[in-house]
C-alpha cells in the first residue's frame, strides 16, 4: 500500500493531532513566546516552515512509500507523554520541548510505519534547530565563544597596528573599551546559520557526506564571520570613534556580517559542488 490516507486513518490522525495540540498547548504557547522575546533564538519561527517544505520536497518518495503502520508508535506516543509530564514537574522546558517531537514520531511510526518514519527523520531532526538551548549549555557554549572571539580580534587588531589590550572578554583601546558581551559569542549567529545551512544543505543537489560537510561548514564560517566584525568594529572604534561600537551602525554590521557569512556558505556550496564533480570524473575514469 502507497501513501494513500483512507477515511479511518485520517480520523485517527485528526484524533491523534488534536490530543497533540490539548497536551502541548501551553509548551508551544511558551516556546513562541521565547521566539518573540529572545532574539537568540528568534529563527524558531521559520524552522516548522521550512521543515514542512522538506516534507513537501520529498512528496513523490513518499506517495511510492509503503505503509505499514506499527504499534511500537503507541509505545513511542507514551513515552514522549512521559517525558512532558516529568519536564513539567521538574521545569525543565527543554525536556518538555524535545517531548513534543518524540510524540510526533511516535504518531507517525503509529499511523505510517517504520519507512514513512525513516523517510521523515531529516525534517523531524531539523525541528530540534526550533528549540532554544538550556541557559546551562548555551553559558558553557557561549564564553568560551566570547574569549575565543576577543582574543582572536585582538591578535588581529595588534597585527594590524592597532594598540589593543585584552582583559579576559574586554579590548580596551586608546581611546574605549569595547566588552565581548554574550551577544558579541557569535553563538547567535552560529545557531541562525546553522538552520540555514540545514535547509540548504537538504535541497542542494550533493552527496549525503557533502550534505554534511556544508551544514557543519556554518560552524568555521560563523564564528570567523563573527571575529572579522568584532575586529572591524575596534579599528572603526579607533579611526572613526567610539560610537561607531553602539547603536544603529554596531546594528548594521551586525546584518552586513551575516550576509556575508551567508555568501561564504554559498561559496562553500560550490567548491564541494566543484570537488565533488572532480572526484567522482576521476573515479569514473579509473572504473573504465
Amino acid at each position: 500500500m502507497m501513501l494513500n490516507l483512507k477515511k479511518d486513518t485520517f480520523i485517527r490522525l485528526i484524533l491523534l493531532f488534536s490530543g497533540f495540540l490539548i497536551l502541548f498547548f501551553h509548551t508551544i504557547l511558551k516556546l513562541v513566546k521565547d521566539w518573540s522575546s529572545d532574539d537568540n533564538f528568534s529563527h524558531g519561527f521559520l524552522i516548522p516552515f521550512v521543515a514542512a517544505f522538506m516534507v513537501w520536497h520529498k512528496k513523490d518518495i513518499l506517495k511510492n512509500t509503503e505503509i505499514s503502520p506499527s504499534n511500537i508508535g503507541i509505545i513511542v506516543i507514551i513515552a514522549g507523554m512521559l517525558g512532558h509530564i516529568a519536564g513539567n514537574l521538574g521545569a525543565e522546558l527543554f525536556v518538555m520541548r524535545f517531548s513534543m517531537l518524540v510524540v510526533l514520531a511516535g504518531i507517525v511510526i503509529y499511523l505510517s510505519g517504520f519507512k514513512i518514519f525513516k523517510e521523515l527523520i531529516v525534517p523531524f531532526a531539523y525541528l530540534i534547530l526550533m528549540i532554544p538551548i538550556p541557559s546551562i549549555i548555551w553559558n558553557k557554549i557561549a564564553f568560551p565563544l566570547q574569549l575565543f572571539a576577543a582574543q582572536s580580534a585582538a591578535f588581529i587588531t595588534q597585527a594590524a597596528g592597532i594598540s589593543v589590550f585584552r582583559e579576559g572578554n574586554i579590548l580596551h583601546l586608546a581611546n574605549t573599551s569595547l566588552e565581548v558581551v554574550d551577544a558579541c559569542s557569535g553563538l547567535r549567529s552560529l545557531t541562525s546559520l546553522l538552520a540555514l545551512s540545514g535547509a540548504f544543505a537538504f535541497i542542494v543537489p550533493l552527496k549525503n557526506i557533502s550534505k554534511w560537510i556544508l551544514f557543519f561548514s556554518a560552524v568555521p564560517i560563523a564564528v570567523a564571520v563573527n571575529i572579522t566584525r568584532l575586529t572591524l568594529t575596534a579599528a572603526a572604534a579607533v579611526y572613526i570613534g567610539p560610537e561607531t561600537a553602539h547603536g544603529f551602525l554596531h546594528d548594521m554590521s551586525g546584518m552586513v556580517i551575516f550576509f556575508a557569512a551567508l555568501v561564504l556558505l554559498y561559496l562553500t556550496f560550490l567548491l564541494i559542488e566543484k570537488a565533488e564533480k572532480v572526484f567522482y570524473g576521476i573515479k569514473d575514469k579509473n572504473n573504465e
